[in-house]
């Protein structure tokens, strides 16, 4: 029972997105961290990002039946209450919310609910069931998490939190979309309009592109501002290298499953390899 209500929450997505804010607030700070306040922002986040992934749940339980990669979820098997996990849902977002404005600052707060509010309400209830563009315009709130981090020591909004914006929000949608690729026919199934149901494989493959290419400027424009240094920008740009020639390859593959399954892969590594290298390579470090 425990582990159905954690469940619920997308543990995988939240681990993902902690590395990510926690990198905002270490790359603001410059290495001066305040461990309390981090703390606090940490748990602000995740809780808030645990009650928009509920709330996905609430939302798309009947469609999760139709799909096997979801169709075990808790919601979808019955072995939980809809309405006990609505009360779950809310109980985690006005917890998280209290502390980003509490215990954080107001900015950070209401970045909160404008990343909840982009999840549920414009990805979840409206652009998944209506439009190709869910997966680009549900970014935003993929990409709160290291802006969230960041403002909790700046307070305000600056071009370091602009680019970590333009690196989560241009990540997603070639990571999304390599798993859509391989589960497509689900996806379809189910009644979601997403680009390779809709547009199919292969332009979903050659609009990966631009979105993967771009994240190379990204990563050298963190650098060109002096958030982080030589190291962050060597292994972030031959890691996009990497990404970027395998994502141009898609058009030509002729195994699209083992392609998509490689650049899923490549995606989930090359974020986790970024961050590491901004937490480690930050502007001020004392060695």
């Amino acid at each position: 029972m425990i582990r159905d209500w954690i469940e619920l929450t997308k543990p995988r997505i939240l681990q993902l997105n902690l590395v990510a804010a926690f990198g905002g607030y270490w790359l603001a700070s410059k290495w001066t961290v305040d461990w309390g306040a981090l703390l606090w922002v940490l748990l602000g986040t995740v809780l808030t990002m645990a009650s928009s992934c509920v709330m996905n749940n609430v939302w798309d339980w009947k469609l999760d039946q139709r799909m096997d990669r979801t169709k075990d979820r808790p919601l979808a098997t019955g072995r939980l209450n809809k309405w006990s996990v609505l009360v779950y849902a809310l109980l985690l977002g006005i917890l998280g919310e209290m502390i980003l404005f509490m215990k954080v600052n107001v900015l950070c707060g209401w970045l909160g609910i404008l990343g909840m509010f982009v999840y549920i309400v414009v990805y979840t209830m409206w652009l998944k069931r209506t439009s190709t563009w869910s997966t680009s315009i549900g970014g935003i709130s993929g990409a709160m998490p290291p802006i969230i981090g960041y403002c909790a020591f700046t307070n305000e909004i600056d071009a370091g939190a602009v680019l970590l914006f333009a690196l989560l929000f241009l990540w997603q949608p070639a990571h999304f979309w390599s798993l859509a690729i391989r589960r497509v026919d689900e996806y379809r199934t189910a009644g979601f309009p997403l680009l390779p149901v809709h547009k199919g494989v292969r332009r979903t493959k050659l609009q990966m592109i631009p979105y993967v290419v771009l994240l190379l400027p990204t990563v050298v424009l963190i650098y060109s501002y002096g958030y982080a240094g030589t190291v962050f920008l060597t292994v972030s740009v031959a890691a996009g290298i990497v990404w970027t020639w395998h994502t141009l390859t898609g058009a030509a593959s002729t195994n699209t499953e083992k392609w998509a399954k490689t650049n899923f892969l490549i995606s989930v590594n090359y974020l986790m390899v970024v961050f590491l290298m901004m937490i480690v390579d930050t502007a001020g470090r004392p060695f």
